[in-house]
């Protein structure tokens, strides 16, 4: 596998996703208001892959054990650091969903199925401080499209060591070509 800077895939996933320090103050701010909510959270999320027909075979006999890594998971973004660690942790998590070969597009969906359950949680514990609701939505926003970032990266490594293996191209030869392709067209390494 490819050595993975970490701490410039953390920046670039909070650069792209817009996380910030005052996000990562939000989240664990709200945490102890929300910490009882996130059992439902994670019940709602299963229940809801539950009737997506594709989804079963990735949750059959397993659901239990699911349910207690997303729980942990849950809290996790909410607690942090969001630091090169974190970013590594969130690597690890999308290289499992690849070796159980789930779908990448699944990853996606599951952030907007987080969101579609957790954001009324939000919109009820905050339901009085309408500001303080609208920071702490940008926050989960920013911290889920950021571990979405980091965790499409293993993803893509994933797919790049695949077609090296089939095509037998080195790594030092990809990273030629790849040099060569981006000079010749302008396309940034990131």
């Amino acid at each position: 596998m490819r050595q993975i800077d970490f701490s410039h895939l953390n920046q670039q996933a909070k650069l792209f996703a817009g996380f910030d320090a005052q996000d990562e103050h939000e989240l664990s701010r709200a945490l102890p208001q929300l910490m009882a909510e996130l059992d439902f959270v994670t019940d709602a999320f299963y229940a809801e892959l539950a009737g997506i027909p594709e989804a079963m075979p990735f949750l059959e006999g397993r659901l239990d054990a699911l349910k207690a890594t997303h729980r942990k998971w849950l809290e996790k973004i909410f607690t942090g650091p969001y630091d090169d660690e974190f970013a590594a942790y969130m690597h690890k998590v999308g290289v499992v969903h690849v070796q159980v070969r789930l779908p990448e597009r699944f990853m996606a969906s599951g952030i907007g199925l987080i969101s579609k359950h957790l954001i009324p949680v939000l919109a009820q514990q905050f339901r009085d401080d309408p500001e303080r609701l609208g920071t702490l939505m940008k926050a989960v926003n920013g911290v889920t499209v950021y571990c979405l970032i980091i965790m499409q990266v293993s993803y893509r490594e994933h797919e790049l060591e695949r077609f090296m293996d089939v095509t037998g191209i080195s790594e030092a030869l990809y990273a030629n070509l790849s040099a060569a392709y981006r000079k010749k067209t302008g396309v940034s390494s990131d």
